[in-house]
């Protein structure tokens, strides 16, 4: 039976990968895209039943307009997919406030806006939510407090929204994925690049063992990384799944670093991870 579901963050990685899947599966899937030559990609790929939209997830025209083209084409939503992300990082101390403030509105308050506006659509169909967290948003790691701050933090919103719309029959799943690969290792690169560029010598000096080891975790994570096919039909499943998950972990690094979590105390787990990502 064909469903309806809108998709953020689908130009690339894990929310295209998500879009393709779910268009060959015979689903109607809106796609966010912020591009034509992404739009026109996804059209390429993808049969007549995917229908690109213009979604930058910070701009509330852009949401509003999304939100009515669905309205106004099929009426109601049986998923949505909460895709759409950036990842930020740095030292805390030299950090731009800016940074902070990019990546939370982004990775947090982009996901909240996108999932108000079409609230009552899902409603309808009584319909389902799935965010694209992390394991990133169970275990933290050295120079990247913004990106794990907002994914804990969709952790605690996912975790909110469930039991409020549980009256409903309306689920809600977060997906936790590992080393996905996807371009988001290119712009790690192009991150730390950045960061040699823009820190001052002070920083150079303090952090640059810090650097080097990001470095060093992005190069063995890339290599590591699986295809974002897997998370994909971890999200299906999240979406159409009689019995769905609450939360889904992708990925055998994933499924370690959230083991660790339950068995390994707080100061040991650090550790580990410093001897991964840290001097």
């Amino acid at each position: 039976m064909t469903k309806t579901v809108l998709i953020t963050g689908a130009s690339t990685g894990i929310g295209e990968a998500c879009a393709l899947h779910l268009d060959a599966k015979g689903h109607r899937v809106f796609a966010g895209v912020r591009k034509e030559e992404d739009a026109e990609s996804l059209r390429r790929k993808a049969s007549d039943r995917l229908t690109p939209l213009f979604l930058d997830v910070t701009d509330e025209a852009q949401i509003e307009t999304a939100a009515k083209t669905i309205e106004a084409d099929v009426g109601s939503l049986a998923g949505l997919v909460n895709n759409a992300g950036v990842a930020r990082g740095g030292p805390l101390e030299y950090l731009p406030i800016d940074e902070w403030r990019d990546q939370i509105e982004v990775n947090v308050i982009g996901q909240v806006a996108i999932t108000k506006a079409v609230l009552s659509l899902l409603r309808k169909d009584r319909g389902r939510v799935v965010f694209i967290g992390s394991i990133g948003g169970r275990v933290a790691t050295p120079l990247m407090g913004p990106y794990n701050a907002s994914k804990f933090a969709i952790e605690g919103i996912g975790e909110a929204l469930r039991m409020e719309l549980h009256p409903w029959g309306m689920h809600v799943a977060v997906v936790e994925p590992g080393a996905i690969r996807t371009a988001i290792w290119d712009k790690g690169r192009e991150t730390a690049d950045r960061l040699d560029r823009e820190l001052p010598a002070e920083a150079h000096e303090r952090y640059a063992e810090h650097i080097a080891a990001i470095r060093k975790g992005i190069e063995m994570q890339d290599r590591n990384a699986i295809g974002p096919e897997a998370v994909a039909k971890a999200v299906e499943h999240a979406l159409f799944a009689r019995r769905p998950r609450s939360r889904y972990v992708v990925g055998k690094d994933a499924y370690a670093m959230a083991a660790m979590t339950r068995a390994v105390p707080t100061r040991a787990r650090e550790a580990i991870i410093r001897r991964f990502a840290g001097p």
